[in-house]
């Protein structure tokens, strides 16, 4: 009697978030081995390998939503450990570079909490799907193969170096630090261009107890953005409301504005800003963790779609590319990406030798749309370096700017901007007729003087009620 084919396998390298969802999208089709460097927690933990969960992380509605058709009930789950569903704008008070945005009903949403809770969740559920397993503790050293096919990889493990993993598949999700690059070159695949934008951006964070009221009163994400129209280095401040009753501070500044770690210049910095509005809100807060400091924010693109790629391999996430934190995009692209992945999985299969090279053409417009966001305000602060603005960015940028202010006015505006700043649709959707006749007839006049805080928001963070500072 014959005995049936085992089903393909694949080799996932990195079991941060993108890794996890692409577990979870070839879970569907194939066996999936996880393998990271580190000892994967059962629970909310700090990781080695993922420094930069020490700052504040914002997914936006848009990537929630994906990750929600990966893994269905995730948004439950999330809240359910403590994370808390924000609606936007009315649980946002933020100062962006045209003024303070109003705080009209829900328009979209973030889940907001530390990465270790929403990367514990989500590892909860994937490695628990049939099919799934972990190799931890873990170095890829190389892909095994050739210029024209992956077959694996090399494994230093705890016991043994050198292992070969054997694969149909490999995903590179290993993260900013990916040597996906140098792997291929190894192998006869090169000519895989690479671009980057590096603002200087330094950020810190530090996580506080939050007054005791707080959590009751549905306390607000605050926010104090810079202007990149202004010629100087960008700072800004962000205050969220995280699980376990605490504050999470992320203060950031571009080249010539960084902040530093020294913990008593923290909340000075912050009152410094165009608004004092978040460093008066931590002022007297009780410090529960030391500063965190992270440099090395550079926007970096690997250009692999349009590489000649071996069989067998794709990226994804921080691999492919990694943006300004600032924006909060990472999670959000990977999510969409892999959703595009899924969806071709389901519409072909995994059993053509193409497969690795459609799936990365399918994550480049999400990667694509994320890095022209980004670039395009990161390479106006002084000092920036990288590839510049393409003719004709000045136009736009004038009628971004007017729809940024008409934001601060009109409500129909305020939409079109937080649905593409929150990755529900792409940048295209400011051009839409209704839009720009909104844009064209918005003034700015009459919008907010100061923050938009209620008086019971003021009461319960400690602050005189009747006190509104700009």
């Amino acid at each position: 009697m014959t005995q049936p084919s085992p089903p393909p396998h694949a080799v996932v390298i990195g079991g941060s978030m993108a890794g996890l969802l692409a577990a979870a999208v070839l879970a569907e089709h194939m066996t999936v081995t996880i393998i990271d460097a580190d000892v994967l927690p059962d629970s909310p933990a700090v990781r080695r390998g993922l420094p930069q969960a020490r700052h504040v992380h914002l997914l936006w509605s848009g990537g929630a939503r994906a990750i929600e058709e990966i893994l269905p009930g995730i948004t439950g789950a999330w809240t359910a450990a403590g994370a808390l569903r924000r609606s936007l704008p009315t649980d946002l008070v933020t100062l962006t570079a045209q003024g303070w945005l109003p705080r009209y009903e829900e328009m979209q949403f973030t889940v907001s909490c530390s990465r270790d809770l929403l990367d514990s969740v989500v590892r909860a559920r994937v490695t628990a799907l049939p099919g799934v397993s972990t190799l931890q503790r873990s170095r890829v050293r190389a892909l095994e193969g050739t210029a024209a096919r992956v077959t694996g990889v090399r494994v230093d493990t705890p016991g043994e170096e050198g292992l070969l993993v054997t694969a149909d598949l490999v995903v590179d999700a290993s993260g900013r630090g990916s040597r996906a690059r140098t792997w291929l070159q190894e192998l006869g695949a090169g000519g895989i261009r690479r671009a980057e934008v590096d603002s200087g951006l330094v950020y810190a964070t530090r996580i506080f107890e939050a007054p005791a009221g707080a959590h009751a009163a549905g306390f607000p994400i605050v926010n104090v953005q810079a202007d990149a129209r202004v010629p100087v280095p960008g700072r800004t401040a962000t205050l969220v409301p995280i699980e376990n009753g605490q504050w999470q501070a992320t203060l950031s500044g571009t080249r010539g504005g960084q902040p530093t770690a020294d913990p008593d210049a923290f909340i000075p910095f912050a009152k410094g800003l165009r608004s004092p509005m978040v460093g008066e809100l931590l002022e007297g807060r009780k410090p529960l963790t030391d500063v965190a400091v992270t440099q090395g924010t550079a926007n970096r693109r690997l250009y692999f779609e349009k590489a000649d790629l071996p069989d067998g391999f794709f990226a994804v996430g921080d691999s492919v590319a990694t943006f300004n934190p600032l924006y909060g995009q990472g999670m959000t692209v990977a999510a969409q990406g892999l959703l595009a992945v899924r969806a071709l999985l389901r519409a072909k299969g995994i059993d053509r030798p193409s497969f690795g090279r459609e799936a990365q053409r399918a994550l480049a417009p999400q990667v694509a749309t994320a890095w022209e966001l980004a670039t395009s305000q990161d390479i106006r602060y002084p000092g920036a370096t990288g590839v510049k603005p393409k003719p004709g960015a000045g136009v736009l940028g004038a009628y971004v700017t007017r729809l940024m202010a008409g934001a601060t006015t009109e409500q129909a505006l305020t939409a079109a901007l937080l649905k593409v700043m929150t990755m529900n649709s792409a940048p295209t959707h400011w051009f839409r007729p209704s839009v720009v006749w909104h844009v064209l007839r918005a003034t700015g006049r009459g919008a907010p003087e100061a923050p938009t805080l209620t008086a019971a928001e003021r009461a319960a963070a400690g602050l005189d009620p009747a006190d509104r500072p700009c």
